[in-house]
């Protein structure tokens, strides 16, 4: 996995094989692991790399992906249908490229808010704590809402600029 933040966990990347019998060995540890265990290695931000031994392939992603689907199938999920729908819309899509970008940063962004959020509420007492996390939520949420209008209109920016070069080629946009 391809650590995204400025500091990197660790210096080195961990190597996990993947046998064709379904089992994950770490080799730093050199012990069989659990997809659990590997997302413990995500929560902690460590550096891995996950391989098929028999084809030599990185298959981190796919590794990846099957964590995320135990954790949507359990608890309670992070997707809804629709979100899942319009996230498939997107596979084939001119726009497939921009929006796992666009994803990417503003995850990153809520990260980043969610960091300066625990770096400030560190001298906090547990009721006032409980009275921050009350007001927390909406708080993001008129946080996301802005952020979204923003996007929003950059891409309705984008839309316009499409149609004008488009224009310019004799091409009409749909309506």
């Amino acid at each position: 996995m391809k650590n995204t933040t400025a500091e990197p966990a660790s210096s080195h990347q961990r190597i996990i094989k993947k046998y064709p019998n379904r089992r994950l060995y770490d080799t730093e540890t050199s012990s069989y692991i659990t997809l659990s265990e590997v997302k413990a290695l995500v929560m902690k931000r460590e550096a891995f790399e996950v391989r098929d031994v028999k084809t030599g392939e990185d298959i981190t992603r796919s590794i990846l992906l099957q964590i995320i689907l135990e954790e949507e199938a359990s608890g309670s999920p992070m997707f809804t249908a629709s979100v899942l729908e319009s996230l498939i819309r997107f596979y084939g899509h001119a726009m497939q490229g921009f929006l796992g970008g666009y994803l990417e940063k503003n995850i990153q962004s809520l990260m980043d808010v969610q960091t300066r959020l625990a770096e400030q509420s560190k001298g906090l007492t547990p009721e006032m704590w409980k009275q921050f996390s009350a007001l927390q939520s909406p708080v993001i949420q008129a946080m996301m809402g802005g952020s979204l209008d923003q996007s929003k209109a950059m891409l309705e920016q984008m839309q316009k600029q499409a149609d004008q070069m488009l224009g310019a080629f004799g091409i009409k946009s749909k309506p």
